[in-house]
């Protein structure tokens, strides 16, 4: 469970191939007018390729990820290359004056949010201009952050782009690495009201198109936010019986029928992103837990069941390797 240099070549090719790929495309694009009938990359001029809007921005986070990790690959040029003609202060200005349009007040919440944020973070990690030029749209959705956590009630803990938990752990990384203590005690407080309580988790997933695990995702919101002290005490609560295995549907990845259908496609991230979880969370399990090697082996299956799917069908290939990334290098 470790990035080879073969493999982070294999996914930088297959984001390489996508990412300026504006057709197919779903656009989340609320119309106001007959002027608003545009083209992907008329109305987004980096992140018109990868089928949508926030494939497009995480599959950057992949290439810029995989640049800091492997720079001896051979396709480090070509990543440098797209990455200076894609991050210029014209093109960056076009993506922020999108969200201020009226139309525009719910597009990609919170998901594209979250990546973007994730993304400024990993270009912070480099000795180059991208950060400095992202920054302003990366700003744009911390503070679209800052204006709807106090507003949203209630979690949303479908398996998919809307879940709540999974935009906390990835804003929380953004938090991070620009220091800023202010905005992390806010995605914290809103995580202790939302899953402060929770307990004794059935578990019910996987849906039919998930591709995160409602369970899992929040156990690692809750350890990215909590003090360790704090998520001690939370963690056995919320999954009591994983020493015996249980939820089993935890323990067990999906199937997944048809890997050209975009959904039930969804099925291989969920057991990509399940690894990822596993891993974080064994790290976080005392030595002499015996949920800790359970966890460490359900990471392994789950890994092993979709690494060979990262790449075949666009209905995944446009996304898929992003999550293989989260699941090989975290932890």
């Amino acid at each position: 469970m470790s990035l080879a240099r073969h493999t982070a070549s294999r996914f930088a090719r297959i984001a390489l191939g996508h990412l300026t790929r504006e057709y197919p495309n779903k656009l989340d694009h609320v119309m106001g007018g007959p002027d608003d009938v545009r083209s992907p990359r008329a109305l987004h001029p980096i992140f018109y390729g990868s089928f949508d809007w926030h494939s497009c921005v995480h599959g950057f986070w992949l290439l810029a990820t995989l640049l800091r990790l492997r720079p001896e690959m051979a396709e480090a040029d070509q990543i440098i290359a797209l990455f200076d003609d894609a991050f210029t202060d014209d093109k960056v200005a076009v993506e922020t004056a999108y969200l201020a349009r009226p139309e525009s007040r719910g597009f990609e919440r919170p998901y594209g949010w979250a990546w973007s944020l994730m993304l400024q973070a990993e270009l912070l990690r480099h000795d180059r201009p991208w950060a400095r030029t992202h920054a302003p749209l990366a700003a744009a959705f911390a503070d679209r952050f800052r204006a709807f956590l106090p507003l949203a009630d209630y979690p949303v803990r479908a398996g998919t782009h809307y879940n709540t938990a999974f935009a906390l752990v990835l804003a929380s990384e953004y938090a991070d690495m620009t220091g800023d203590e202010a905005f992390r005690e806010i995605l914290r407080s809103r995580a202790l009201v939302w899953y402060g309580q929770d307990a004794a988790c059935q578990a019910w997933e996987p849906s039919g198109d998930d591709f995160l695990s409602p369970a899992l995702i929040e156990a690692e919101a809750m350890r990215r936010l909590l003090p360790r002290e704090r998520f001690e005490l939370w963690f056995p609560r919320f999954l009591p019986d994983l020493a015996r295995g249980q939820p089993a549907t935890l323990f067990t990845p999906a199937r997944v029928s048809d890997r050209s259908d975009g959904k039930i496609a969804h099925l291989d991230g969920l057991n990509l992103s399940r690894a990822w979880c596993w891993r974080t969370l064994a790290i976080a399990l005392p030595e002499t837990d015996p949920a800790k090697p359970r966890a460490i082996n359900a990471a392994l299956n789950h890994l092993a069941a979709a690494i060979p799917h990262v790449s075949g069908d666009y209905m995944g290939e446009h996304w898929l390797a992003t999550y293989a990334l989260l699941a090989l290098e975290n932890g």
